[in-house]
């Protein structure tokens, strides 16, 4: 004779009978995020997010989300709203990531330029210094009237929208960005820019491109002071300058000299290490035929010599290193046109493409943020901002409904967490 004493339960074990087995109170959690990378970048835009709800109150949600996700590259509009959903939001904001409604906001975002200005004239105020240079996007859209044919360095024949981007020197974070129509040349676009945006009180450094007189009186005018390499065929070449003093920059011997012309001042440099190679490759086409006597005469005159005008007064070796600063600005253009997806910009309109251009802008804000407290660590030859963004992503945020978790944070992210001072994790996950 049998006795039914209960049953075996995979979860319970032994019941006995009558009674009934415990109930699971285990939460079940409600969503798991993303959470390291979600807080650099709501950090990185915590500086310009009160300038956004100030200039944009009815779009600025739906600028902000656009903006973060954007930092790692282009993302198509109807993406936008998953990729916002996988970060961890500690604001628990509410944007319409729609893709209708996004392209309305990019369109209306577009024509208001009294609000991007607002934000532009803001972040000038970060920086003594400014520099100025072009870009050039491709489109094969036929409805985005900007998308002309014009001159680029890839002397690619197809539509183009040109770009002029102004960053701070000192603080290396964009100040403004501008889209032109790819016929305008770069000088009309300089004059447009400098109007729109009072830099009276600003140093502006060019590159050699925008040279020449109407430019320098037109910077004159407008009380700028100006720092612009000239041509290397330009007549100020044949002024007579001293090269009496010389230093050494990045292991390479310069000499230099300076002279006052008029209400500007001309500061020569002779690399002697270009001068070098220059007067060799010179030497070698004047021997294949390829220049005559007289072009080779000059030629030697000015091999690795370097020459800027300007109206500001400041030391030789002072005015050579400013200058040269501006190489890490080439790099956030960069940046920016891989954030832009410049090369496969297929919008529908003109406003869209002023507010695909602002958003994008907002990105490169962020990800120069991220950069710069890379900089700061001295780590950024090791690691780049999407390198941080990549491996923060390994920590999620577990939202049980009453309670949110944050996952084990690994010894390497908490690492470089203290070492970029982040300081993103609660403290009791660990040290």
């Amino acid at each position: 004779m049998s006795v039914y004493l209960g049953r075996l339960d995979k979860e319970h074990g032994f019941i006995p009978k009558g009674d009934k087995p415990e109930a699971n109170t285990t939460p079940m959690p409600r969503s798991i995020t993303d959470y390291g990378n979600s807080m650099i970048l709501h950090n990185a835009m915590a500086e310009i997010k009160p300038l956004l709800m100030d200039s944009f109150p009815d779009h600025w949600e739906e600028l902000y989300a656009m903006s973060i996700v954007r930092v790692n590259g282009y993302t198509p509009l109807q993406r936008i709203k998953d990729n916002w959903e996988d970060l961890y939001d500690p604001e628990g904001l509410k944007p319409n990531l729609n893709p209708s409604n996004l392209s309305k906001v990019l369109r209306e975002v577009g024509l208001d330029r009294f609000g991007q200005n607002e934000i532009f004239s803001h972040l000038k105020n970060f920086d003594t210094q400014l520099v100025y240079d072009l870009s050039t996007c491709f489109s094969r859209s036929m409805s985005i009237l900007q998308a002309e044919k014009g001159y680029n360095k890839d002397c690619i024949q197809v539509p183009q929208v040109n770009f002029a981007l102004l960053c701070g020197l000192d603080s290396e974070m964009p100040t403004m960005i501008k889209s032109v129509p790819g016929s305008v040349r770069d000088i009309s676009t300089l004059y447009k820019t400098i109007e729109e945006l009072d830099i009276s009180d600003k140093v502006l450094l060019l590159d050699r491109g925008f040279f020449s007189d109407d430019v320098l009186k037109f910077l004159e005018k407008k009380h700028i002071k100006f720092v612009l390499p000239t041509k290397r065929n330009s007549h100020y070449y044949d002024t007579r300058i001293h090269l009496n003093e010389e230093f050494i920059y990045h292991d390479r011997l310069i000499k230099c000299g300076k002279r006052k012309l008029g209400n500007v001042f001309l500061y020569m440099y002779e690399d002697q290490d270009l001068k070098l190679e220059e007067l060799k490759t010179i030497f070698r086409k004047r021997e294949e035929g390829k220049i005559k006597e007289e072009e080779y005469s000059l030629k030697q005159k000015r091999a690795g010599k370097f020459l800027i005008i300007s109206n500001h007064d400041i030391g030789k070796k002072e005015m050579y290193e400013l200058y040269k600063r501006r190489d890490s600005i080439e790099k956030l253009f960069d940046a920016y046109k891989t954030t832009l997806d410049a090369d496969k910009l297929y919008l529908h309109d003109d406003e869209s493409v002023y507010g695909h251009v602002f958003v994008a802008f907002l990105s490169l804000y962020a990800y120069c943020k991220i950069l710069k407290a890379l900089k700061k660590a001295d780590i950024n030859n090791k690691f780049s901002p999407t390198d941080i963004l990549l491996k923060f992503r390994k920590v999620k945020n577990i939202d049980f409904g009453e309670k949110n978790i944050i996952t084990e944070v690994p010894k390497k992210v908490r690492e470089l967490d203290k070492a970029l001072k982040f300081n993103i994790f609660p403290t009791k996950n660990g040290s």
